[in-house]
């Protein structure tokens, strides 16, 4: 399943459970960063099944966030692209991305 499909039966699924319109923009976004915690203790507990579990939710909180304020989720991971896509460096093996002087 491409997904397209996914992002729809998502969309379709909130409707028909009134989360869109009823719910907020706001609302969505407070529930997705309290799914990053799920996904946060999953991952200290390296929790696969609860790994995989909190990001599915996450995604369907952003797919619902974008929704409610008239956005496609892949129009903004390619406007994100757009901006990453030229830069150079590489992660340290600290967490500290290094530019590319060049």
């Amino acid at each position: 399943m491409s997904y397209a499909d996914i992002e729809i039966r998502i969309i379709q699924w909130a409707e028909a459970r009134k989360i869109i319109p009823n719910s907020t923009s706001d609302i969505q976004l407070l529930k997705a960063m309290s799914e990053m915690g799920e996904l946060a203790d999953a991952t200290i507990k390296d929790d696969r099944e609860a790994i995989e579990d909190a990001v599915g939710d996450v995604m369907v909180c952003l797919i619902n966030y974008c929704a409610l304020q008239d956005l496609n989720l892949v129009d903004c991971m390619e406007v994100a692209y757009d901006q990453i896509k030229n830069r150079r460096g590489i992660l340290l093996p600290n967490g500290y991305f290094q530019k590319d002087a060049t």
